[in-house]
């Protein structure tokens, strides 16, 4: 991935903490929900396209806003928690390469194949 994409992301990843910052949460619990997001990967426990399925659900930017400002909408800062964790695992697993799945298998992604 080019160096411009990765520092896009790094800056995605600033604005959730920022975002973050802004909830009444301790700031331990961002580092300790940052990774709860990959729990989409249970999907591939059945097969490549409901793993690409679940996995997509909870690495997907614009379903994080909708949550986030859902949250904000209706004061529900729980709601708001959900969506800046969900966007910045999102933001940070893309700095990595790792990107929205495609069925075929886990290591095809809109952002090319990984490991390649």
């Amino acid at each position: 991935m080019k160096t411009t994409l990765k520092l896009e992301e790094l800056m995605m990843f600033v604005l959730g903490i920022y975002l973050f910052n802004l909830l009444d949460y301790a700031w331990w619990w961002f580092l300790v929900l940052i990774l709860t997001p990959d729990i989409g990967m249970v999907g591939y426990l059945f097969g490549n396209k409901w793993g690409a399925l679940s996995y997509n659900v909870f690495h997907h930017k614009g379903i994080a806003i909708l949550i986030y400002l859902t949250g904000i909408y209706f004061s529900l800062p729980l709601c708001q928690l959900i969506g800046v964790i969900l966007f910045s695992h999102s933001a940070f697993d893309r700095m990595f390469g790792y990107g929205l799945k495609y069925d075929k298998g886990f290591k095809f992604t809109h952002l090319g194949e990984i490991g390649k």
